[in-house]
């Protein structure tokens, strides 16, 4: 059931006739095509289910404020709107409660942005309690903004009776009230969540196997890519945001008893601030891992702007490059590019330690990742001398599991051992 209900309970239902609009700021220049965005918001249009009958672009010389475009603009939309019988409009920007109004009023038809888009995506795919409570919270953080001059009805007041509402409380402030108060409960929910996930993730770092993230684009073949190297089931379809809830299974790395593949939600560009906080507490395990796998649909024709998205996502969330675990670029899809592409694109990727060419759908190149993940984990390790009561088992067991043992001898009840260990498990050790 759609999540993305507003106070007058109108939403978005499946098979409903839409009309997508991509408005284009002149000389605003970026990486991505106008084409590309076209595609993209039509994309997201139909991962909610509704049936896209046309799509066009404006260009705008100037933002109004009352209406996003111009007049004749306005009334242009309204026209095709009519033509294709829309009763859907989908506007590729973030709008204003006082634009969509104006949208609504003008076209006669339901309005969302890309903000409430995405939300309703989001909402539709939250499989878990964690997923589905971030959600709401983004969905309510979005919402309480939209109780403004949008809809006339919640002017109304209220007397002083019943359980909610002082004398002359307006309903739009009872309303601010409820979501404020469900916001905050949610909020104190997720603290829960937070902490939980944080010990969950303590044990883990005490364990002794790396943590390898998956983080890229949505539809970039993240999951595709997770299920190949886990032989794991998670959903992998040819949909935006196919996976919102982080998946974790044991993978087979050369040199490592064990690792841990987290498979995370795929991330678009401008991505809604709301989500990006409420979805925090997931985005965490990014930076508590060992190592990022940021994988690009490379024969994507705007495989570089993703990619920059992608990294200004992470860099909102503390993971700048320089200070971030190491990564590695995965260039996926290889299987859908001609002979010509694909030679230079794995000339390329041979030339550098930190990229690895793959089709996660044929398996192409998925051992060399395995290969490229094992070297990076190793990379910067250095043998550190260690000596430890005979009895010790469990971190004997550890060192043996998570580093190179290159000599190990007996002196009573005591053991020295000389092992060769990455700075990461080194810390993890001492921690031990």
């Amino acid at each position: 059931m759609s999540i993305f209900k507003r106070t007058d309970d109108s939403g978005v239902a499946r098979g409903e006739r839409a009309l997508v609009v991509v408005p284009e700021r002149v000389g605003a220049g970026g990486l991505r095509s106008l084409d590309a965005r076209i595609d993209e918001a039509v994309g997201l249009a139909q991962a909610i289910g509704v049936d896209v009958i046309g799509k066009k672009s404006f260009r705008l010389r100037q933002v109004r404020p009352a209406s996003l475009f111009g007049k004749g603009q306005v009334e242009e939309i309204a026209a095709l709107a009519e033509r294709y019988d829309a009763t859907l409009l989908v506007v590729d920007a973030g709008l204003t409660p006082v634009q969509q109004k104006t949208l609504e009023d003008e076209t006669r038809c339901k309005v969302i942005d890309r903000t409430g888009l995405i939300l309703e995506i989001f909402g539709e795919r939250a499989a878990t309690a964690e997923g589905r409570l971030q959600v709401e919270l983004a969905h309510l953080d979005y919402q309480a903004g939209r109780l403004v001059r949008s809809w006339t009805h919640l002017e109304r007041q209220r007397g002083g009776f019943g359980f909610l509402g002082g004398p002359g409380e307006t309903q739009i402030e009872a309303d601010r009230r409820l979501i404020r108060d469900r916001m905050a409960r949610i909020r104190k929910e997720l603290d829960q969540v937070r902490r939980t996930r944080g010990l969950h993730r303590g044990r883990r770092q005490r364990a002794p196997w790396p943590i390898i993230a998956l983080v890229g684009y949505t539809n970039a073949g993240k999951s595709t890519l997770f299920n190949r190297m886990t032989q794991a089931s998670v959903m992998a379809e040819n949909l935006l945001f196919a996976t919102l809830d982080p998946t974790m299974r044991n993978v087979k790395i050369p040199g490592f008893d064990r690792a841990i593949l987290s498979d995370t939600v795929g991330f678009v560009s401008n991505l809604p601030t709301e989500l990006v906080a409420a979805f925090r507490a997931t985005l965490e395990e990014v930076a508590a891992s060992d190592l990022i796998l940021h994988v690009h649909d490379i024969a994507h024709p705007d495989s570089d702007a993703q990619a920059a998205d992608v990294e200004a996502v992470l860099s909102t969330l503390g993971l700048a490059e320089e200070d971030s675990p190491p990564r590695i670029e995965v260039w996926n899809k290889l299987d859908l590019l001609d002979t010509g592409e694909r030679n230079e694109l794995l000339g390329e990727a041979e030339r550098r330690e930190d990229v690895a060419a793959v089709s996660a759908l044929t398996g192409e190149g998925v051992d060399d990742l395995r290969e490229t993940i094992s070297h990076l984990l190793h990379s910067g390790a250095q043998t550190h001398h260690i000596r430890l009561n005979a009895g010790d088992g469990e971190r004997i067991a550890w060192l043996h599991a998570r580093g190179e043992v290159l000599e190990q001898q007996s002196d009573g009840d005591q053991l020295q051992l000389a092992v060769k260990l990455s700075p990461e498990n080194w810390a993890r050790f001492e921690r031990l």
